[in-house]
């Protein structure tokens, strides 16, 4: 058997070999993903990325890994803004579904005003909050 190690020091090589690794068996076992990232940014004055969205497309679907509006801009529409972007770009490349998850009440607000419906909770994650999962049609 190989041995197993711990560690909470991985190296980026070590973590790209476990995502190979990963990949390689899906692809076998369900077909290529064709996973692609995508990102909006939101850029201040100074040209400096200060928020945005970023997550990626694979297997249909389009997923929001992470969205952050910066304070100044909050409360304006800019997350309704690149969520909609962003499916209207997975949209294009033959994507029939979203998710999203969140622990924060007023981003699972903002989700569900887009269009996205509870699929599953996860409660005390952080404790004192439900981590909530959302998903979309496209």
């Amino acid at each position: 058997m190989d041995m197993l190690e711990l560690t909470n020091t991985p190296s980026d090589a070590d973590t790209a070999s476990i995502l190979a690794a990963l990949a390689a068996f899906n692809e076998a076992d369900i077909g290529p993903s064709n996973r692609q990232p995508l990102a909006i940014l939101i850029r201040d004055d100074e040209g400096e990325v200060s928020g945005g969205l970023y997550g990626y497309t694979g297997w249909g679907w389009l997923f929001t890994q992470y969205l952050v509006v910066p304070e100044v801009h909050r409360g304006q529409g800019v997350a309704g803004k690149m969520l909609e972007m962003a499916e209207a770009e997975a949209k294009s490349r033959g994507c029939h579904g979203a998710w999203i998850d969140t622990f924060n009440p007023v981003a699972l607000k903002t989700y569900q005003r887009q269009g996205y419906e509870i699929f599953g909770q996860l409660p005390e994650f952080p404790k004192g909050r439900t981590r909530t999962f959302l998903k979309k049609s496209l």
